[in-house]
């Protein structure tokens, strides 16, 4: 009678686990994530930044925040550095989170709502990250289909649109975060999945623009659009 029992739990369980599975439908898949990857650098240049956007870790997660991708754009994830894994999915998460059909919003935009004295301060321990789902340096496992969490409030994370509506977000990681908006900016159209408006309806926003709630620091070697913009102020003692 036991036996019977357990076995119509588990009979029952298998359908009710699958329903769970997310729903990475319409995203890139990690082959493709890694194929932009590889091409964005190549893209309206130069990207700034320590290596041109040429090392970096992508990660993509559907409206739910479930990741579904993520890779590096080099065959050997050992180049890239091992912690830009979690800020990439975290940027994904972020941009994802805080972003819907009428407004999106990269990660970039969110700079300066989360600093000290500023609306938003403290916003980042709401959600911490969780590294249970992180991969080793080999980028094998590492939470596929799984809410890894996480906010990042500086530039490399953008929300993802399909058909005028927000599916999921991206998340860039492996340079400076100037370089990294850049390269996820370049990703997400090579995807073909831009928010209403264009590319650059969330784009960065940097003090030559003027002062902004939105703006976000220079880095060192700021490029946008190839554009060079400026660079880091450089520190003269302490």
């Amino acid at each position: 009678m036991r036996i019977r029992l357990l076995c119509a739990v588990l009979f029952l369980a298998v359908p009710m686990a699958s329903s769970f599975a997310a729903d990475c439908s319409g995203l890139p898949s990690a082959t493709e994530l890694q194929r932009y990857l590889n091409t964005a650098p190549s893209v309206e240049t130069p990207i700034g930044g320590l290596f041109g956007g040429t090392l970096m870790w992508g990660a993509i997660v559907n409206r739910d925040g479930e990741i579904c991708a993520f890779i590096t754009s080099t065959a050997d994830p050992k180049k890239v550095w091992p912690g830009s894994q979690a800020i990439a999915k975290a940027k994904a998460y972020t941009a994802n989170a805080f972003s819907n059909d009428a407004l999106p919003l990269s990660t970039a935009r969110l700079y300066t709502f989360t600093q000290p004295g500023h609306s938003l301060w403290s916003l980042g321990q709401s959600n911490p990250f969780s590294p249970f789902f992180l991969a080793p340096p080999d980028g094998r496992g590492g939470g596929k289909d799984q809410i890894a969490g996480g906010l990042i409030f500086f530039g490399g994370g953008v929300p993802l649109y399909s058909g005028g509506r927000i599916v999921g977000g991206l998340g860039i990681s492996g340079d400076t975060s100037c370089a990294d908006h850049e390269i996820a900016k370049r990703v997400r159209t090579l995807a073909g999945m831009d928010p209403p408006g264009g590319a650059e309806v969330d784009d960065i926003w940097y003090p030559l623009d003027g002062p902004s709630v939105f703006m976000h620091p220079y880095c060192l070697s700021t490029y946008r659009n190839g554009i060079f913009v400026g660079t880091e102020t450089a520190v003269k003692s302490y």
